[in-house]
């Protein structure tokens, strides 16, 4: 993974001036991200294989980050959770899809000091699911009471959206949760090593086409309709010090969300680029929201959600994490 840039000031003086050198004719500021040769600005970001990332790919294929002055560099991960320790030393310089769950429990022990670029996705009808076998006996979330469900990380947005599901249609209990990663959720489902899954696209649209797998609930369904799911994370250092490269990565997933919102067909071509979704797939594949623009009051309902569910020891207000 690259280092953290040398204008970050833990380099050299020597070293540094050239790097302020270089960032300035990349029309940064003096504490700007460092240049690549062709004078733009390097970013490095950790990115999940998921519908979430997709405005990222999207950017960098349409040329809109090199527009901008920027030479991003995509490290795919399988689970947000890998990316955290990368972040905090610096290895990194954001994570796209970020699970708010995880960075916002992390903020709150004082492990990472976090930042919100912008929002990745809001849930949306059917981008998400809880499957089942279609010879299952398993017909109603009441069903699920003691049974095993995979989710892609413990604890984490997937059970806690999930949770507030089985009360608002009145489950007598949970599943048993079994973290297993979403590329292997279809394997485990055919194997019968569980009994759900909770997967979200596009292995969701994958799951259901290759096993005949059958929808048992919409993950996006009330009470948790529209919620934000995902985000584009920094940390309050790399923010402070990268101000002119973060505003110019913003102003490049904007113009990629406008392109998504008039060509939704743009997402769907995008997606086997750098997932295992066949173009074929990808043609029906339910798309989540993509916000053009962060709302701290719609991301506080994770917050709410999470101090509900004994996830935070006390209230985070998103707002003052946003990087405007």
């Amino acid at each position: 993974m690259a280092s953290r840039p040398l204008c970050s000031g833990r380099g050299k003086a020597a070293a540094a001036a050239i790097a302020l050198a270089l960032a300035l004719t990349a029309c940064g500021d003096d504490n700007d991200s460092a240049s690549t040769d062709d004078g733009r600005r390097a970013v490095t970001v950790a990115a999940l294989p998921l519908v979430d990332c997709a405005m990222l790919y999207l950017a960098q294929d349409r040329g809109l980050f090199e527009k901008e002055g920027l030479d991003v560099r995509i490290q795919q991960i399988q689970q947000s959770l890998q990316a955290l320790p990368a972040l905090s030393k610096g290895q990194i310089d954001m994570v796209a899809s970020a699970n708010y769950v995880t960075y916002f429990q992390a903020h709150e022990k004082g492990t990472l000091d976090i930042r919100v670029v912008a929002e990745a996705i809001r849930a949306a009808p059917k981008m998400m699911d809880v499957l089942v076998p279609e010879d299952s006996d398993i017909k109603s979330v009441a069903d699920l009471t003691g049974r095993k469900l995979a989710v892609n990380v413990l604890n984490n947005v997937q059970t806690l959206t999930f949770n507030e599901i089985l009360a608002e249609q009145g489950a007598p209990g949970k599943p048993v949760y079994r973290q297993i990663p979403f590329p292997q959720m279809g394997t485990a489902l055919d194997k019968g090593q569980v009994d759900a899954v909770h997967a979200v696209e596009p292995f969701d649209s994958a799951i259901q086409d290759e096993l005949g797998a059958r929808v048992l609930v919409d993950g996006a369904a009330a009470p948790v309709q529209n919620i934000p799911l995902s985000g584009y994370i920094t940390t309050e250092e790399y923010a402070s010090e990268n101000a002119g490269t973060l505003a110019a990565f913003q102003r490049a997933l904007k113009a990629a969300v406008k392109i998504a919102d008039s060509d939704p067909d743009a997402v769907r071509k995008i997606l086997p680029t750098y997932t295992k979704v066949t173009e074929k797939q990808a043609e029906s594949i339910d798309l989540p929201v993509f916000p053009e623009t962060m709302d701290g009051a719609q991301i506080g309902r994770i917050t709410q959600l999470m101090r509900k569910q004994g996830m935070l020891s006390k209230q985070i207000d998103p707002v003052t994490l946003l990087v405007k």
